[in-house]
């Protein structure tokens, strides 16, 4: 998903370290125009009475949710849910609790539940950051992916980005000893950043230790190539995908 921007004040759980530049929080995303199909609708009317959770500044009991018992891995900005649904479907003993506030992306991942039988996803329509900050205990999570973020070009809105230091210290503080969190970016200045601030926080380690790949990481197998992604590579853009894991201890 591409977008975020800025809220006005600074959750506690993410206050920005001293001589960090980031004096106000960010939220997962933006707010973008868009037309709700039929198709989405009735998806959104028909199954999201089932795979919908509401927002609730308590707690989640995952168990619950997801009417089992299993590894928990949430997803930030699923877009239409394309790749999302690929990754549920590939890796069904996992559960994957989806943040996307954009409705027709909402009901076109519910409209794939539905064709596809996916019962493993459940979604919150909501900005993630809040989400991670008072739904999600600490050490609840067992992987995040992040793919695509808005790199925001122009440099004096770079402070919009998601990955800042504040909020990769409140994911890291949501994981499980080696848990992951995995972000993919097709901008190189901004996977520049990525890897510096998650390289900077000292609970995470970087899972790539070959020197050729210069801390990126290979394109885990789950993640798959999307349209978007397959006619840039085809024009010589490259894409940045990085896999850092909760250290234990």
């Amino acid at each position: 998903m591409r977008a975020v921007t800025e809220s006005p004040t600074l959750p506690a759980a993410c206050v920005a370290p001293p001589g960090v530049a980031h004096p106000k929080t960010i939220r997962s995303f933006v707010l973008r125009a868009g037309r709700t199909t039929t198709g989405q609708a009735k998806a959104l009317q028909t199954l999201g009475p089932r795979y919908l959770l509401p927002y609730a500044p308590a707690p989640l009991d995952a168990d619950a949710a997801f009417g089992r018992r299993a590894p928990l891995v949430l997803e930030i900005g699923f877009g239409m849910g394309e790749a999302t649904a690929h990754i549920a479907r590939l890796r069904p003993d996992d559960n994957f609790l989806c943040c996307e506030v954009h409705e027709p992306g909402v009901g076109a991942l519910l409209k794939r539940i539905g064709e596809q039988g996916i019962d493993n996803i459940r979604i919150v329509q909501h900005d993630a950051v809040e989400v991670l900050s008072h739904m999600l205990s600490e050490a609840s999570l067992d992987g995040v992916h992040i793919f695509f973020p808005d790199p925001w070009h122009k440099k004096r809105h770079h402070k919009r980005r998601l990955i800042q230091p504040p909020f990769v210290a409140l994911l890291a503080s949501r994981l499980k000893p080696g848990g992951y969190v995995h972000c993919a970016t097709d901008w190189q200045p901004y996977a520049e950043q990525m890897l510096a601030v998650l390289s900077a926080e000292p609970r995470l380690l970087n899972s790539n230790t070959d020197p050729v790949r210069a801390g990126y990481a290979p394109r885990p197998d789950y993640r798959p190539l999307t349209k978007f992604e397959q006619r840039g590579l085809r024009l010589g853009h490259g894409v940045w995908d990085l896999v850092f894991v909760r250290r234990h201890g």
